[in-house]
């Protein structure tokens, strides 16, 4: 677990999540995982466009000592390593759901757009869902 976390009562706690779930990647991998279940490191890359193994490999291990994913080695030949989410990583579920939801929202009310779907933007007029 991460000893440099701010741990005052003044800090507000929105950085202490950020810092364990900020990058580029981290909150795509625990989406992945929430939807699909445990995965192997190459089925997690095929599916990540973009990412390099290198950095992969670093933000599955900082989810890892974060406690969000665990990682179980099969003693099998050719060896086998899966990923997966811990009780607390399944803890994010709503809130990566709410931010899935604000983003399909935003591609549809950014300045300058208009709604692909008006069924939907008629749906979502007053935002996305738990966030009216």
């Amino acid at each position: 677990m991460r000893t440099n976390l701010p741990d005052k009562p003044e800090n507000c706690m929105v950085e202490v999540a950020m810092e364990i779930l900020g990058g580029r990647w981290k909150l795509a991998i625990v989406y992945k995982l929430l939807l699909q279940g445990t995965h192997r490191f190459g089925e997690l890359k095929r599916e990540m466009t973009g990412i390099t193994p290198r950095m992969l490999t670093r933000q599955l291990r900082e989810l890892e000592e974060d406690g969000i994913v665990s990682r179980t080695v099969h003693r099998e030949v050719p060896p086998r390593v899966d990923y997966a989410l811990t009780e607390t990583g399944r803890s994010l579920e709503e809130i990566v759901r709410l931010l899935d939801g604000w983003g399909r929202w935003y591609l549809d009310h950014r300045p300058g757009t208009s709604p692909s779907n008006p069924e939907q933007a008629r749906q979502t007029a007053d935002g996305p869902a738990g966030m009216r």
